[in-house]
């Protein structure tokens, strides 16, 4: 995998501001590639930053992740969905334009994607 593919996507994950989050796309967008390339490092490498802030477009994680998930939201005082299977990603969904320019900063050190 591209090191700096995963270092783009890491940096975007670090930019959602707490109690918000983005989706698998949200975060592709910003670092350029698709939403599976951002499963598979979240997957792979997501473990150091908050993966819980990343979510598929419905606003839920895999099952094994959700117990751990559901609880660091209510701590940052994400909404959950009224199935309790995900976060109310339409109440917390972080704009894409803010985190976007946050991310262009942090990852001005990186060569163009």
């Amino acid at each position: 995998m591209d090191e700096l593919l995963v270092e783009r996507i890491l940096r975007a994950v670090e930019c959602v501001p707490d109690g918000s989050v983005l989706t698998y796309g949200d975060v592709g967008e910003l670092a350029g590639c698709g939403p599976r390339h951002v499963g598979r490092v979240m997957a792979l490498h997501g473990s150091g930053v908050a993966w819980w802030r990343v979510t598929d477009a419905s606003g839920r994680l895999p099952d094994h992740l959700m117990d751990e998930a559901r609880a660091r939201w209510r701590a940052e005082g994400v909404p959950l969905a009224a199935d309790g299977r995900g976060c109310a990603i339409r109440r917390c969904r972080a704009d894409l334009t803010q985190v976007g320019a946050v991310h262009t900063a942090r990852t001005a050190d990186l060569p163009p994607a």
